[in-house]
């Protein structure tokens, strides 16, 4: 069962909106995603005002395989409370192929979530859900050691997150976390926060991917230098090899399709309108 610690609906879709309010920066469209450009200072500020604030956000990171594997849910992603902002190198090449510029800054969790917990006034509460048995424990134990932050619940991805069932949403909202953490990969997280987030009373919600990983020290970041050049993705394909060839070889070409393709179509229904 999913520990707290103390101290396949289908997903609707919403009615066609304007861009959410409330961040600064602007949104590029890519793949038919709207992407928010904006760095990491500001970033995380607005989301911690919004935390105070009482507001609710779920934040997704776009990388090549959010793009083509969340193809499915482009239009829920298109919601009021939803933001998506860009992470790595090939969103960065697909916008200036497709639009003739570059995000800000490049924006993922494995820095998002640390400068949150090093900005924030007080402890965040934090749950975690998701990847393999442990990895999330040992994950909580970073969260609390190395930042002071509190992890108020742990469920895997795996037996325990089966063995809570519908019971699961209630489990979270009886921890009464600021941040809820969501590594189940694309599209499975994401699918998992949208179908619930109706019913979860969590104001910051996250599909981190690897994060969880990377805080329980089962993967590793690159060097500092190789992630300044943009090459992390290289770093982290000589790593894993047999997980990451597929991701970096033939689904980039799917990827540059997906963004091309959806540019087209955008251009033709302008002139269409």
């Amino acid at each position: 069962m999913c520990s707290r610690m103390t101290s396949g609906n289908a997903v609707a879709a919403p009615d066609p909106i304007s861009r959410p309010a409330g961040f600064e920066g602007e949104y590029v469209a890519l793949g038919g995603y709207p992407i928010l450009s904006t760095d990491l200072e500001t970033f995380s500020r607005r989301l911690l005002e919004m935390l105070e604030s009482g507001g609710r956000q779920c934040v997704f990171f776009a990388n090549t395989n959010f793009v083509v594997e969340c193809r499915g849910l482009r239009e829920v992603l298109d919601a009021p409370g939803v933001t998506i902002v860009n992470d790595g190198i090939g969103l960065d090449l697909a916008a200036m192929m497709v639009h003739r510029r570059r995000f800000r800054e490049n924006l993922n969790g494995t820095d998002l979530i640390p400068s949150l917990c090093q900005r924030s006034h007080r402890p965040l509460r934090f749950f975690l859900l998701g990847a393999k048995p442990g990895i999330a424990d040992a994950a909580a134990k970073t969260l609390a050691e190395r930042y002071g932050q509190q992890v108020v619940g742990v469920c895997d991805g795996y037996g325990q997150m089966r063995a809570q069932g519908t019971q699961l949403v209630d489990t979270i909202n009886q921890a009464r976390p600021d941040m809820l953490l969501v590594a189940l990969g694309n599209p499975l997280q994401e699918r998992w926060i949208l179908e619930h987030r109706a019913s979860l009373d969590v104001p910051l919600a996250f599909g981190v991917g690897a994060l969880l990983d990377f805080l329980s020290g089962n993967a590793r970041r690159a060097p500092a230098w190789v992630q300044r050049i943009h090459m992390e993705w290289a770093f982290r394909l000589l790593h894993e090899p047999r997980r990451l060839l597929k991701r970096y070889s033939i689904d980039l070409f799917t990827f540059f399709g997906v963004c091309l393709r959806a540019q087209r179509r955008a251009v033709q229904a302008e002139r269409a309108g």
